[in-house]
């Protein structure tokens, strides 16, 4: 690796943490970020304790935990948790939550691809729409390999955020017929500054292209996991998340290419 590349990567990922600190400010106000009800709740609870079982206090490390929904509810399963973010505005909202409901989670400032954490201190390791915006997922995988004890459990939920589904394809031609005939509302303002800067990130890190599942398993293999599993039914997050979305916004989220990866070491 040049310099040059070793300069490119830091700025990148100088970016994303500033880009998620100033996200932190709304983070909760979105739903498929926080979560709304006790439905959605419920079938996030299910999804993990399918692929993770109870927790049983075992140690999981929750990667760019972001304001702690996924850690809480691994702390409702009854792990014992540390969540890791790199942004400290996020972290803030996270330890703030865990004070109010009186939980004794554990919240560290640190990079997913670098931890620092010690090897094999964890019996599970978990992550929610981290992996598409990675700058070295092979890097990540590996150091999270590192970090799991023998036989412990890597959880990914993630997905292609690039390439539309056929419903985003079907609405974006619905869309341009009803412009020609200037039927089109205008659509809803969102700040320029914080499109662009997203607009910059996603086509610099590695799944520029979108993060399909199979090649997130290719490298989650060459890092060395072993049973790996791809579960596409995530209906019921999807169902409960609509209730919370404007009515086309909640089709198109869920026929979107979104998949929760298992996989041990």
């Amino acid at each position: 690796m040049s310099d040059a590349d070793t300069l490119s990567n830091f700025d990148l990922r100088e970016e994303i943490k500033e880009y998620w600190g100033k996200r932190a400010e709304t983070f909760d106000t979105q739903p498929g970020h926080e979560i709304f009800s006790d439905e959605e709740h419920t079938a996030w609870i299910r999804l993990f304790e399918k692929h993770l079982g109870p927790g049983g206090s075992r140690r999981v490390l929750d990667l760019a935990s972001g304001t702690g929904v996924i850690s809480h509810l691994l702390d409702d399963l009854g792990f014992e948790v540390t969540g890791m973010d790199w942004a400290e505005p996020m972290l803030a909202k996270a330890r703030e939550k865990a004070r109010k409901r009186g939980r004794t989670i554990r919240f560290l400032l640190g990079d997913a691809e670098r931890t620092m954490e010690a090897s094999e201190s964890y019996d599970a390791i978990t992550c929610r729409h981290l992996v598409w915006t990675l700058v070295d997922p092979a890097a990540a995988f590996a150091e999270w390999h590192r970090v799991l004890k023998p036989g412990g459990q890597l959880l990914v939920v993630d997905g292609d955020f690039v390439n539309p589904g056929w419903f985003a394809k079907l609405l974006a031609t619905f869309s341009k017929t009803r412009a020609r005939f200037g039927l089109l509302a205008q659509p809803e303002a969102k700040p320029a500054d914080m499109m662009e800067t997203h607009r910059s990130i996603l086509s610099r890190v590695h799944f520029s292209r979108g993060a399909r599942a199979e090649a997130v398993v290719d490298l989650l293999r060459q890092a060395g996991f072993t049973q790996i599993v791809v579960d596409t039914d995530l209906k019921a997050v999807h169902r409960a998340q609509r209730r919370h979305l404007p009515f086309f916004k909640g089709l198109e989220r869920a026929t979107q290419h979104r998949y929760a990866i298992c996989a041990r070491k």
